[in-house]
């Protein structure tokens, strides 16, 4: 076997990690091509946020609206698990940071993968109108499919608090602003309407789509992968996440769970039973 050369050892090194996302070096400091020090001050965090995950720059219209997902999904209080477990943890004694990844780590399928179902739902019906299928057909047929793979609960409506989520209206608004200043083409948003009309049919009542819906036509309107909605719902979240942690930490409280200690759980094992003793042999 030959003996590699010093250069050899280098470009497996530099080779190991590849990156499209950042080139730097000392005194540089580049994004997909554009210096830090340009970015900075010119370019906002949503902006920003578009080009670490995309690769080039949104117009200030496109970061606008995805601005505008991003603050609407920030916080729902301390009845939210992520919330209660970020405020939970800071009276354990940790960091802000180890607080806020206690509460980002349980963004998950149930509580926070709502937003990625929905955008590959709205993609999945997109994908059958493309097809030449008729948008009632394909909604119906997209919501049969979901619903036979992933169970009866459709991702992005109905709420359990509100009967009508206050932030969807908002969004779906922007939404509509922007198609028709050609910013997106409204296709998602369209979906999306039809599949709340196809729910209402099907139930015999309204399902309004909540704040997971609403963004997820967002994300697709912008051209964002569905896996990213996750993404950029947690980075979202995490926002609300900082501000509880805080906000407990400036309070007190030590070792706070999820209820009032003179408040105790129902127990439903045995009753008092002794322990079985075993008898002593001779």
């Amino acid at each position: 076997m030959s003996e590699k050369t010093a250069r050899d050892v280098e470009h497996e090194v530099s080779d190991w990690w590849q990156s499209s996302i950042i080139d730097m070096k000392p005194g540089e400091i580049r994004y997909s091509g554009y210096p830090i020090e340009d970015l900075t001050g010119n370019v906002s965090f949503p902006a920003m946020i578009w080009l670490m995950t995309r690769g080039d720059l949104p117009n200030p219209k496109q970061a606008k609206l995805l601005e505008a997902a991003l603050v609407a999904a920030v916080d729902h209080g301390p009845q939210a698990p992520s919330i209660a477990i970020a405020r939970m943890a800071a009276t354990c004694g940790v960091g802000l940071n180890n607080a806020m990844a206690s509460g980002v780590n349980v963004l998950g399928d149930v509580h926070g993968g709502a937003g990625e179902q929905a955008v590959a739902l709205y993609r999945d019906i997109a994908r059958r109108i493309d097809d030449g299928v008729s948008v009632a057909q394909a909604v119906s047929d997209g919501l049969d499919h979901q619903i036979a793979e992933h169970g009866k609960h459709v991702p992005g409506f109905g709420h359990r608090f509100h009967p009508t989520d206050p932030r969807a209206p908002r969004l779906l608004g922007l939404v509509e602003d922007a198609a028709k200043d050609g910013i997106v083409n409204g296709h998602f948003g369209m979906i999306a309407r039809e599949v709340e009309k196809t729910l209402e049919a099907r139930k015999g009542k309204k399902i309004p789509m909540n704040i997971d819906g609403a963004t997820a036509v967002i994300y697709a309107e912008l051209g964002f992968d569905a896996p990213l909605a996750r993404g950029l719902f947690c980075l979202s979240r995490s926002v609300g996440i900082l501000a509880h942690a805080w906000e407990q930490t400036q309070q007190g409280g030590r070792n706070k769970g999820p209820i009032p200690r003179r408040m105790i759980w129902n127990y439903t094992g045995h009753e008092q039973r002794p322990v079985p003793m075993e008898k002593q042999e001779g």
